[in-house]
């Protein structure tokens, strides 16, 4: 006679029953799968850059990264040569400059949507905002060179050039008509103006309503609420969204190859023209005239891919930083 109060077997079939029942593992499953799709199409591009970069590797080996000359056509005076210092350098200075322009003015605008709009105006403000990132980026190169740049120069490059150009060098003129890193780098800071603000905004939001509340109640004035506790507790995802908007300001390529200037010459000023590695490989990539010239191009991306992910690492670690304050001690 069988045992009554025997303990059921446990089978195989009947645990993975089990674990399965409420869609746990599958869930879990299938968001592996995608966060591993991430993981490999980093990989692929990585494989790919640094495979079809192997000529130019070959040639000039690491001086191809602080190489000045960039000449693809032989002549008797120019032997063909190439180098990514000019469009490393154009890269970090018109994305440094939409960063110093864009991230006070993103966070701002975050922190005013956030806590200091009023509500009938919050919603529509917020949909302009956004809709400013839905705008392509050849639009934002048209308006650069048929609108903006006029009033660039008479009201922002010959002012500066004329004061602070005069202690300055690398502010001081000539200014070139149009184009240049500057006006480069102020498009680039509207274009990446809406991520920056609509990412402060939404983390501002996500602030639970008892820190403001903590605050009000000790006497503090909104100023102070907004400073001393909500902003603090939002911070790292704000430093995020800065960088987010930093990705893309660095990976930006037709605004920038229509107001650049696309010039492989290092000039001392920030108003003359000069390229970004992005607007170099899209204006010469499709007409590359030799086998080292296309994989010199290939190796100029990967170079900005490095960069970007070491930039990438940098934010991380600042969010991390960011987060052991008084947002990381909640955790």
């Amino acid at each position: 006679m069988a045992d009554a109060k025997a303990v059921p077997r446990i089978t195989a079939s009947s645990r993975w029953a089990r674990q399965t029942r409420h869609g746990d593992v599958f869930f879990w499953l299938l968001t592996l799968f995608f966060a591993l799709v991430i993981i490999g199409l980093v990989v692929v591009v990585g494989v790919v850059t640094y495979n079809g970069s192997a000529e130019a590797r070959a040639a000039y080996g690491w001086s191809f990264l602080w190489g000045t000359d960039w000449n693809p056509i032989e002549t008797d005076l120019y032997p063909v040569s190439f180098g990514a210092w000019p469009a490393i350098r154009g890269t970090l200075i018109s994305s440094l400059i939409a960063l110093i322009l864009a991230a006070p003015t993103g966070v701002a605008i975050g922190i005013f949507l956030s806590e200091l709009c009023p509500l009938r105006l919050r919603q529509p403000l917020g949909f302009m905002v956004e809709l400013l990132a839905a705008i392509p980026s050849v639009i934002y190169g048209l308006w650069g060179v048929a609108v903006f740049a006029n009033w660039f120069n008479d009201w922002v490059a010959n002012p500066i050039a004329n004061t602070a150009g005069q202690f300055v060098p690398w502010l001081a003129g000539p200014i070139a008509v149009s184009r240049g890193l500057a006006i480069t780098g102020t498009v680039l800071a509207i274009m990446i103006l809406p991520t920056v603000s609509a990412i402060t905004r939404d983390v501002l939001q996500a602030v639970p309503n008892h820190q403001r509340e903590a605050m009000f109640s000790l006497g503090a004035t909104r100023w102070e609420v907004i400073w001393g506790a909500v902003v603090p507790y939002a911070r790292a995802g704000i430093v995020g969204g800065i960088m987010l908007g930093l990705g893309r300001a660095l990976g930006e390529t037709m605004a920038a190859t229509m107001l650049v200037g696309n010039s492989t010459r290092i000039e001392p000023s920030i108003f003359m023209p000069a390229t970004t590695a992005a607007a170099l490989i899209a204006s010469e990539l499709p007409n590359s005239v030799s086998l080292i010239h296309e994989s010199s191009l290939i190796a100029l991306a990967l170079a900005l891919f490095g960069i970007t992910l070491l930039l990438n690492a940098i934010a991380r670690y600042l969010v991390w930083q960011t987060a052991r304050g008084p947002a990381g001690e909640k955790a």
